[in-house]
């Protein structure tokens, strides 16, 4: 009766010990899960966090192009005005009327000053120049003048104007042929 009493208690304890053997291993099985489940929370979180830094950056640099241009429709309607000053300095300094001239230039020169202040700056461009069909825009072709002006600018119609980094108008010009 001993020995059947001492083969349970062996028997108790080693399905004891398979018993808890088995919740150990359950144990490390559900932590490993655990923590495979916590490295895919903290992926999907890093990136979530990633994208709405994208987010944030794309409309604060939107947020500034828009304030840069936002002025940009009353500037290109005051563009013709400009151009206007110009011809009307042009005309007038070839006559006698200095003081009419001064007038003209000082008012010219406010609203050029006003304008540059607001972000617009004229695309220079001179004759002679090349030709590049992403940043001039070509009203005519003529026989060039000399050999040199063949495929470059002859003469400019129309002045272009930039507003930031963006060109609101492209300058006209005439090609040589």
């Amino acid at each position: 009766m001993g020995k059947t009493k001492q083969k349970k208690e062996e028997k108790a304890k080693v399905s004891e010990e398979n018993q808890q053997e088995v919740e150990a291993t359950n144990n490390i099985d559900i932590e490993a899960k655990l923590n495979e489940e916590l490295a895919k929370e903290k992926d999907k979180f890093m990136r979530l966090f990633a994208e709405f830094e994208n987010y944030k950056k794309r409309t604060n640099k939107e947020r500034i192009e828009l304030f840069k241009t936002a002025g940009q429709d009353v500037i290109q309607s005051l563009l013709p005005v400009l151009d206007d000053f110009d011809r009307a300095y042009a005309e007038i300094s070839k006559t006698e009327e200095k003081d009419l001239l001064k007038g003209v230039e000082l008012i010219k020169n406010k609203l050029n000053n006003t304008l540059e202040s607001k972000g617009l700056e004229s695309v220079e461009l001179s004759a002679g120049d090349d030709f590049n069909a992403d940043i001039h825009e070509a009203i005519t072709q003529i026989p060039a003048p000399s050999e040199d002006l063949k495929g470059k600018i002859v003469d400019v119609v129309e002045k272009g104007y930039k507003l930031g980094e963006r060109v609101i108008r492209f300058p006209k010009v005439v090609i040589g042929q």
